[in-house]
């Protein structure tokens, strides 16, 4: 029995993922799945997931199953009402299912779909520490990790069992078979060896729509790194006419209305890097989220960073380009003609909607970096 449920508990895991990839652009696109992200799992919401079930129908009447049918003629025949209209109900309508998926197999889903290259990472990406945890008790062990409230307890348990326990005169004695000791376990602990700083324009020209569509297509970019690495960071910086790290909440929160200076995100960028991850030890990509309006005496500042400070030591640089009413546009076309298309390191991706959010991370990700 136990053997029949798992194998149809696994079917089952099957149909999930395969309705999963047939919804995926929508599901990219829409972000459904953030609201729903848990640490380790997303609840996805499953449309037309269709159990197969018996209907039975009226013993009273005949049917193609017990006669001669005629063409045309119903094979569940519904009430016939007065007026013709349905009446109201109060039985509860279908909901869609939602099962949850580990951010693993989403990953392993994205990476299917987009045809994305595996990573191979560079420095000492592989390096493994093991940590110690003291996490369980023994009957066994060294004086020194005697656990003395565990052995408190074993030995007034064992004085009631036995009605050695005076409550007139309370007097616990411990023996040799009372004592308990902390206990260790070596846990293989990865270290953070791969690091994703995002970058965004908050200044009056980008909405909250655009912004929306960075956090949905981040949260895709996330999914996947982390499936090729044992640990991620991230980092986030902001900018508008100045820059500043900030937390993930304030990265999708801020909106600002000065103007706007690429260079000073380069510039916060590129201190992270320099003094916190040594590109000999960090595989390091960064990902920049900008309408392209810069002002224009900046952008020779910010290329100029961008080629000296961040190409050489990043694994990849990718610059999405979210299309707003009040943005130029202009530094795309900048960086097409300073860099070229074809640039090892740096890709460019044009993100009019949520609907190109899909096609934005296949860009991003797909030369395996």
């Amino acid at each position: 029995m136990s053997t029949k449920i798992e194998r149809d508990k696994t079917r089952f895991r099957q149909i999930v993922k395969g309705k999963i990839r047939e919804n995926l652009r929508r599901y990219v696109t829409r972000g459904e799945m953030i609201g729903r992200k848990g640490k380790d799992l997303v609840s996805i919401p499953v449309p037309q997931l269709d159990v197969p079930r018996f209907r039975y129908g009226k013993n009273s009447r005949g049917g193609v199953g017990r006669g001669d049918g005629e063409p045309g003629q119903p094979l569940a025949p519904g009430e016939p009402d007065d007026d013709g209209l349905g009446q109201a109900g109060s039985e509860p309508g279908a909901h869609i299912l939602e099962v949850e998926v580990s951010l693993e197999e989403l990953a392993e889903i994205l990476g299917d779909e987009l045809e994305l290259p595996r990573i191979e990472p560079k420095g000492k990406a592989r390096i493994i520490q093991e940590k110690t945890r003291y996490r369980s008790i023994r009957r066994v062990g060294p004086e020194s990790l005697r656990h003395f409230k565990r052995t408190y307890v074993e030995a007034l348990r064992r004085q009631i069992r036995e009605g050695a326990y005076d409550r007139s005169k309370p007097s616990v004695v411990p023996i040799r078979d009372d004592r308990r000791y902390r206990s260790w376990e070596t846990e293989p602990e990865p270290e953070a060896n791969a690091v994703i700083i995002y970058m965004m324009d908050v200044s009056g020209s980008m909405t909250d729509d655009q912004k929306d569509i960075v956090r949905t297509e981040a949260f895709w970019i996330d999914a996947w790194l982390k499936s090729q690495y044992d640990g991620v960071e991230r980092r986030y910086v902001i900018h508008d006419a100045s820059a500043k790290e900030v937390d993930e909440h304030t990265f999708y929160h801020t909106r600002e209305s000065g103007g706007t200076r690429i260079s000073s995100a380069y510039e916060v960028c590129a201190g992270l890097i320099e003094n916190q991850f040594d590109p000999e030890d960090w595989n390091i990509y960064c990902f920049q989220f900008s309408d392209g309006d810069n002002w224009g005496e900046d952008s020779r500042d910010a290329l100029s960073v961008l080629g000296s400070r961040l190409l050489p030591r990043s694994n990849l640089f990718c610059y999405g380009q979210v299309e707003s009413p009040y943005g130029g546009g202009e530094y795309m076309h900048l960086l097409e003609g300073v860099f070229g298309r074809e640039h090892e390191k740096l890709v460019l991706s044009e993100i009019p909607d949520r609907d190109a959010i899909y096609d934005s991370i296949k860009e991003f990700l797909g030369k395996g970096k």
